[in-house]
């Protein structure tokens, strides 16, 4: 998905999002195993550019569980172990922000982090979160982290009754760099299912969780609890990759990871 200038996604985006959740053409299943199963899409073999796609079956977790998880920033840096530092820069709508996050790559790789425009739109009982890079001059890129482009990133959550609930990720993010063939393999063979076996372990402790932690504040359900300050579509631009420094890490070798590669136990408390 290419654009020229900022906009905030309208119904059709979200619907075409939904479709390629859905499509077949192009993918090659990498991954099925207890409910999770992977896809990648090979975009530029010499820079192992690719996009990634990610199915998890949710039992005991409902759509809207899911939903608060995806969304609350709080929480999810107690339960993602790959996070270095995320925060939401302010916000355009009632359902548009824009936001901050920086991960952990693996061992030897660069660390990452993005600004991206996020939009949200629930779809009768089901729901869509997306993404894509933008720039703001307050938000330059950092000495100590690579700065990647998200180039059309979302999860489609959908409801399968009360008590379960079907969770779709899709991404095409652009690393900045040539990587090593054997990250897209560890990406898609290892780290997507780990993490999204994780992402459903936080769910099912989230109830619990949001009871002790302000428990009434959802803010991406109730837009006026929100004290984010208003920002305006001219404060950002589109982060194009070519703009941004190309990173050599295609001879990086694979070393044992153990950054961002905590315990599936990790409680969350």
């Amino acid at each position: 998905m290419s654009r020229d200038s900022v906009q905030i996604p309208d119904d059709r985006d979200f619907q075409n999002f939904r479709s390629e959740c859905y499509s077949d053409a192009g993918w090659t299943m990498t991954y099925s195993k207890s409910g999770v199963t992977v896809w990648i899409q090979i975009l530029e073999e010499e820079r192992a550019l690719h996009k990634i796609r990610c199915k998890m079956e949710c039992k005991e977790v409902s759509a809207e569980v899911l939903y608060d998880v995806l969304h609350d920033i709080e929480y999810r840096k107690k339960w993602d172990s790959n996070v270095i530092e995320t925060f939401d820069i302010g916000k355009l709508t009632v359902n548009a922000d824009i936001g901050y996050y920086a991960w952990k790559c693996p061992k030897p790789l660069k660390n990452r982090d993005v600004i991206t425009l996020r939009s949200w739109l629930p779809f009768g009982n089901d729901y869509i979160i997306m993404n894509y890079s933008v720039k703001h001059a307050k938000y330059p890129p950092r000495k100590d982290l690579v700065r990647a482009v998200s180039i059309q990133t979302g999860y489609l959550i959908q409801s399968g009754g009360p008590k379960s609930s079907t969770l779709i990720y899709l991404a095409q993010v652009d690393p900045r760099g040539s990587l090593p063939k054997w990250v897209v393999n560890k990406s898609s063979q290892f780290l997507a299912p780990k993490a999204m076996k994780k992402m459903y372990k936080a769910c099912v402790k989230y109830p619990d969780w949001k009871k002790k932690h302000n428990p009434h504040h959802k803010p991406w359900l109730y837009p006026e609890q929100s004290n984010l300050p208003t920002i305006s579509l001219a404060d950002v631009t589109i982060q194009h990759a070519d703009s941004l420094e190309n990173i050599d890490e295609s001879s990086a070798t694979e070393t044992k990871d153990d950054r961002g590669d905590a315990s599936d136990e990790d409680s969350v408390n």
